[in-house]
């Protein structure tokens, strides 16, 4: 019974460090590291530490293979860790790794209770970077589909139009009238 006791105690530290480190992301860097290092100290396979120890390395360090690193740990230890697909996917994009994270996305939609929204988003932003406008839309419109609250539905509209607004223009035919006056 102590042993247990003990393990819950220890899971409850270890869930206060994570805490105190998510409280001070990104504003106080310091107390972050210094919390995590403690979290993983105490529980080294604890994902949502795992977690925000790659994204400090992503989005503080730019050290990406870092962060792709604590990022697969995490998913290792627990592939219904759901707190770390939108950051990986990320720092797969950044990395430009655009097999990997489209491999990834297409795993992750099929894992009962991932946020399917979010994960067609990124798809779209994974097409939209590889310049594949007409695609990237269609990702766009399923992420829509799948979404079920007005404040993302506004920023999947707004990759909407900022794709759109990458689309090439379409040529105007010239009207007969011009050329008419241009033959004489």
């Amino acid at each position: 019974m102590i042993y247990v006791n003990n393990y819950n105690n220890m899971g409850t530290l270890v869930n206060n460090y994570v805490f105190k480190a998510l409280e001070n992301y990104p504003y106080d860097l310091e107390e972050v590291m210094e919390a995590l290092n403690y979290a993983l100290s105490y529980d080294d396979k604890n994902t949502m530490a795992l977690t925000l120890m790659g994204r400090v390395h992503a989005e503080k360090l730019f050290k990406y293979d870092d962060a792709i690193m604590y990022y697969k740990e995490a998913l290792a230890e627990n592939v219904h860790a759901f707190e770390v697909y939108s950051h990986y996917i990320n720092v797969l994009l950044w990395n430009e790794d655009y097999k990997e994270a489209e491999d990834f996305i297409d795993f992750a939609i099929t894992v009962k209770g991932s946020d399917k929204a979010v994960l067609y988003f990124k798809k779209a932003i994974l097409f939209e970077q590889l310049k594949q406008y007409k695609k990237a839309l269609s990702f766009v419109k399923l992420a829509k589909e799948f979404t079920f609250n007005s404040e993302f539905m506004h920023t999947v509209n707004e990759e909407r139009s900022r794709i759109k607004g990458k689309l090439p223009k379409k040529k105007k035919p010239k009207s007969k009238k011009k050329d008419k006056k241009s033959k004489k």
